[in-house]
């Protein structure tokens, strides 16, 4: 669902890179990866990252130099402006999502909560 041309997510050139690696090693054909959000965690949410094989047709589709990442239709109000990233710290490397709906985070960073953005809003905004 995009809201007035408004793209749901964004991906820095790390995340896309990342992306077509984990495609590029997987086992089974693959054509992305999908990204959505499950209720759990201590803040009540947490992002998943999942192989795609055979895309939903009711996904949006984000592509930067063939890093292709699927958006779950029912996480898109919550991830829409949301930037996706990949880093590697002295600790841990994975994804990073810089998202304006969340409104806090666990300690671990694993889980998050968010708020669903308003598309009204959004269409007011000339978005």
């Amino acid at each position: 669902m995009a809201v007035s041309g408004f793209q749901v997510l964004t991906l820095t050139d790390a995340a896309a890179e990342r992306v077509r690696d984990i495609v590029a090693a997987s086992a089974e054909p693959a054509q992305g990866i999908r990204i959505g959000i499950k209720n759990g965690g201590c803040a009540g949410m947490e992002y998943t990252v999942d192989l795609v094989k055979e895309p939903n047709p009711a996904d949006d589709a984000v592509e930067v130099d063939g890093g292709k990442v699927f958006v779950d239709p029912a996480a898109t109000l919550f991830l829409l402006g949301t930037e996706m990233d990949y880093e590697v710290t002295k600790l841990r490397s994975g994804f990073v999502f810089n998202n304006p709906n969340q409104t806090s985070a666990c300690g671990c960073g694993e889980s998050v909560e968010l708020t669903p953005a308003d598309p009204s809003a959004l269409e007011r905004a000339g978005a």
